[in-house]
C-alpha cells in the first residue's frame, strides 16, 4: 500500500475479516483506515490483515501489530471499527495498557474515537463494557431459557394416543394400542373418518385429553 504523505506520525492500519463472512469487508476496512490517515497526517508504513475470530488476541496479525508496538516503530494503529481489534473488554484493557506504555494512539474510524486523549479511552472503555455486557445478557437469557425448557419438558410435549411418557421415553399403551388397530382395520375396510368417529363415541372410547384429565373435543 502506497504512504500517505505527513510531518512524520508513524501508523499502522489493522484489518480483521470475521471467520463467518459477517461484518465490514476487507475492501471497506482499508478504505477507512487510508482515509482516517490523510486526517490524521499519518504515514500508513502497513496494513496488518488477519482473518481470525476476535475471542482472544491469538492471531498472527495481532502478533505482528504488538511486535512492532512494542519495538517503538509506529505512533498510531488505526482500524475501521473497534470489533476488529477485539470484542473482550479485558483484551481492550490489555492492549490499551500495551500502547499506553510505548505512547501509541488508538484510532477507531466507525466509533470516532481517538485513545490520545483521556476522553477518548474513557469512551472506548464505556462503549465496550456496555457490548460485552450485552453479548454476557444475551447469553445469560439464552440459558435460562433452555434450562426452563428442559424442566417443563414433559408439559410442553406432546405424547400421542396409544403412549404413556415415563422418563424420556414413550411406553406403549396395551388399551390404547388396541384401539389403534382396530381404526387401522375399519380403513383398510373402506369406513370413512366419520364412521370411525362415530363407532368410537358410541362404544364410550375416551380421547387422550380425557384419559388424561384434560377437556375432551
Amino acid at each position: 500500500m502506497a504512504a500517505t504523505q505527513i510531518d512524520g506520525l508513524k501508523a499502522i492500519g489493522y484489518t480483521r475479516v470475521s471467520t463467518d463472512k459477517q461484518g465490514i469487508s476487507l475492501e471497506a476496512q482499508l478504505e477507512k483506515i487510508q482515509a482516517m490517515a490523510v486526517v490524521q497526517g499519518a504515514e500508513v508504513l502497513e496494513v496488518i490483515q488477519d482473518a481470525e475470530s476476535a475471542k482472544s488476541l491469538e492471531r498472527p496479525g495481532m502478533a505482528r501489530l504488538l511486535a512492532l508496538v512494542d519495538a517503538g516503530k509506529v505512533q498510531v494503529v488505526i482500524i475501521a471499527k473497534l470489533d476488529r481489534l477485539t470484542r473482550s473488554v479485558r483484551d481492550l484493557g490489555e492492549l490499551l495498557e500495551r500502547f499506553h506504555k510505548k505512547g501509541v494512539s488508538l484510532v477507531s474510524v466507525a466509533e470516532s474515537l481517538d485513545t490520545g486523549s483521556a476522553a477518548g479511552r474513557l469512551v472506548l472503555n464505556i462503549m465496550t463494557a456496555v457490548s460485552q455486557w450485552e453479548r454476557e445478557a444475551i447469553g445469560e437469557r439464552t440459558a435460562v431459557a433452555l434450562r426452563h425448557k428442559r424442566a417443563h419438558r414433559r408439559v410442553y410435549n406432546h405424547v400421542p394416543y396409544g403412549f404413556v411418557r415415563e422418563g424420556d421415553a414413550l411406553v406403549p399403551l396395551p388399551a390404547e394400542q388396541a384401539v389403534i388397530r382396530r381404526i387401522q382395520l375399519w380403513k383398510a375396510n373402506g369406513w370413512t373418518l366419520s364412521q370411525i368417529a362415530e363407532a368410537l363415541n358410541h362404544e364410550g372410547v375416551p380421547t387422550k385429553r380425557a384419559v388424561d384429565g384434560s377437556r375432551s373435543p
